[in-house]
């Protein structure tokens, strides 16, 4: 029997991830992942050391893709009730102004984090789904959200302020917030440990890059910019979202195309990106098209790094001196072509990659700049269920 673990969930519209973690040693006892929430061919997959159990079938919603999955507990030999989970830690897109340490949920909270549903349509309605959901199914554990902009909150006022009306802004609580802050203040930390520094005495930019993805300055360990705003829109090209766009587009859409506010927020954040440009959003797809010689595949990943690299010549001038550039997420962890061209021709500013280092197939923390680079460049897997976990064991601690 496991003691002290921490059940953390991230739930989508149709999906649903889980980790059993064990916070101080980072174990992984149990993960899963629920999918096609709603439709007659959903499905579970439960692993367990190296055990996979697997349900197919009709999943009506969340609460019952959770107890589905406690099912495959139960068949993996394991009941969850006697895993000796001291929380469940949840993560929630969007804290708004109010949100910006791990919370213990009550009914307050939960009222709170539903208000601002429309700073994350997207995203914090099926974030609560899965806390109603566990809150059902494990009464008596408590919940912790987590808010993916709680990293973001203190940002220096002239990087979180937009330049509109100033009471326009106070009344409706527009700012830049950022998201993915648990994985930036995560890698954060796990760069300076790596390189044995005090993170006091690092800079660093981060780039989180995956469907979705990010970038962010960090001076001595504190966030002094980050690509994302207001929503998760704003920023770098992603899978499926524009990134940064001239506002303008939205009104001419709507008096030239003549759609409504639905219809643009829809194209932006669902039919753009690299799925807007080529049709694929799946960057192994995506490469390999490229390496065929696709003309729009190509030209979608040259819009992708062009972005990419305008952010890393920014934020080196915000920080005014780069210790460190961090690759991380399932697109900066793997597709070592990225890295390259990302750093490309920026020995001048004191980049060069080792292309053996960066080639490797490696999973580990690494670094992979030459010795002699003046800004090390790394790549650092990101771990926000752990990062989660921690802070949910945080959390409890403060309330006792």
């Amino acid at each position: 029997m496991a003691s002290d673990t921490v059940l953390v969930l991230n739930a989508g519209s149709s999906s649903l991830k889980y980790q059993l973690v064990q916070p101080d040693s980072g174990e992984v006892i149990a993960s899963g992942v629920v999918e096609r929430i709603g439709e007659s061919g959903a499905t579970v997959k439960h692993r367990r050391g190296d055990e996979t159990h697997e349900f197919v079938g009709k999943i009506a919603d969340h609460q019952e893709g959770l107890e589905k999955a406690f099912e495959l507990f139960r068949e993996a030999g394991h009941d969850l009730a006697e895993e000796g989970i001291t929380a469940v830690g949840h993560r929630v897109v969007h804290g708004g102004p109010k949100f910006y340490r791990p919370t213990v949920v009550d009914d307050e909270v939960i009222a709170e984090i539903n208000e601002l549903e429309d700073l994350a349509p997207l995203h914090n309605p099926v974030n609560l789904l899965g806390i109603e959901a566990i809150r059902e199914l494990l009464p008596d554990v408590p919940s912790v959200a987590v808010f993916d902009t709680a990293f973001f909150h203190d940002l220096p006022d002239h990087a979180a302020t937009y330049a509109i009306d100033k009471d326009l802004a106070e009344a409706h609580d527009i700012r830049r917030y950022g998201f993915h802050g648990t994985s930036h203040e995560y890698v954060s930390q796990q760069t300076a440990e790596f390189l044995g520094a005090d993170p006091e005495s690092l800079n660093q930019i981060v780039l989180h890059l995956g469907n979705g993805a990010s970038a962010s300055a960090i001076e001595g360990g504190r966030p002094v910019e980050t690509s994302m705003g207001l929503t998760p829109l704003e920023g770098l090209v992603m899978g499926t979202r524009s990134g940064d766009i001239d506002p303008g587009v939205v009104m001419y859409l709507r008096r030239a195309a003549g759609m409504d506010v639905d219809e643009i927020d829809a194209v932006l954040n669902r039919q753009s990106g690299l799925k807007g440009l080529c049709g694929e959003n799946d960057f192994r797809a995506l490469t390999e098209r490229v390496e065929a010689g696709d003309p729009d595949a190509t030209l979608a990943y040259n819009v992708y790094i062009h972005r990419l690299r305008k952010y890393v010549g920014a934020y080196m001038v915000t920080l005014g001196r780069t210790d460190a550039i961090v690759f991380t997420a399932g697109v900066g962890e793997n597709a070592a072509r990225v890295r390259t061209d990302a750093m490309a021709g920026l020995e001048n500013f004191g980049i060069q990659l080792d292309a053996e280092r960066n080639n490797s197939k490696s999973r580990e923390a690494r670094v992979i700049s030459t010795d002699d680079s003046a800004v090390t460049v790394l790549v650092i897997p990101t771990n926000e269920e752990l990062a989660i976990a921690r802070q949910s064991v945080t959390a409890l601690e403060a309330r006792a």
